[in-house]
């Protein structure tokens, strides 16, 4: 079994940095720390004779997984096929409540308060307010916060979207930021990864779309970088919605990232909202 994230996933692809390598003999791959991509992960698959992709989610403070791929059942590419045993899932509806089992959907997603390995304390916050309080109740019992914003198709089967903070209002209509990552990230070949963001004009109104972009080639992105804002709205508008515009596009050497190499977009909000009021200033 060979463990991934898809962010060394996207680098082999476009680096093709694993050509010639034998990967023959894997029986499976397992993958986590991300939302997965549908077209790395095929081309991942093809380069072990397509052996399944097992994607699991979890988090520190649960011990481990609350979702998870299984190879007793039938997979789809970037998505899992059961919560783990002894966990259950909720989504939440636009109205705050868990939307009824087996109903497509996508939201938050929110877990069921008995979970093996689960956190009861934290260091230096209040357990109860980070993750129960303001939370539905199922069951007469307080369900509890993840974070994620999760989809479950038609199919039965469960897909990632990022973290619900990473959503973005862009007039009137709450989007996912991992959702316009991903269609910024096929746009051209000189691009690395990007990271969207929400960003709030200096004098108030609604939030401006700016797009961070690494390049795989630094120091040679000058006329990519000034077609790249008309790519980008052209494939947002086109793929994810005609009313959506890209305000900026700003170069970086490289996103900031967490240990376990999440997207810190947190960082990038704070950073191009004081680059903004700076600006003004």
């Amino acid at each position: 079994m060979l463990g991934v994230i898809p962010s060394i996933v996207r680098t082999w692809k476009s680096t093709n940095s694993v050509s010639g390598y034998n990967w023959s003999t894997i029986r499976c791959f397992s993958s986590t720390g991300e939302a997965s991509n549908v077209d790395e992960y095929l081309w991942l698959m093809g380069r072990a004779r397509y052996k399944p992709v097992i994607e699991c989610c979890g988090g520190t403070e649960i011990g481990g997984g609350f979702v998870s791929g299984s190879l007793l059942q039938a997979q789809s590419l970037a998505a899992f096929s059961t919560p783990v045993m002894g966990c259950s899932l909720f989504i939440l509806g636009s109205d705050g409540c868990p939307v009824p089992k087996n109903k497509p959907g996508i939201g938050e997603l929110v877990l069921g308060p008995a979970i093996f390995g689960s956190s009861t304390t934290l260091l230096n916050a209040d357990h109860y307010d980070v993750y129960f309080k303001g939370m539905p109740m199922w069951n007469g019992k307080v369900l509890r916060r993840h974070g994620d914003m999760f989809e479950l198709t038609a199919r039965g089967y469960y897909r990632a979207h990022g973290r619900a903070d990473d959503t973005m209002n862009l007039g009137g209509i709450k989007v996912s930021s991992v959702e316009i990552e991903r269609i910024c990230n096929e746009v051209d070949d000189c691009v690395l990864e990007t990271a969207a963001i929400g960003v709030p004009p200096p004098a108030g109104g609604p939030e401006q779309l700016v797009i961070a972009v690494v390049f795989k080639d630094p120091g040679n992105n000058t006329t990519a970088y000034l077609q790249l804002r008309m790519s980008f709205n052209s494939a947002v508008q086109k793929k994810l919605n005609p009313l959506f515009r890209v305000s900026r596009v700003v170069p970086l050497q490289s996103l900031p990232r967490t240990a376990t190499n999440k997207v810190m977009r947190r960082i990038l909000h704070q950073q191009f909202a004081q680059l903004d009021q700076t600006s003004k200033l």
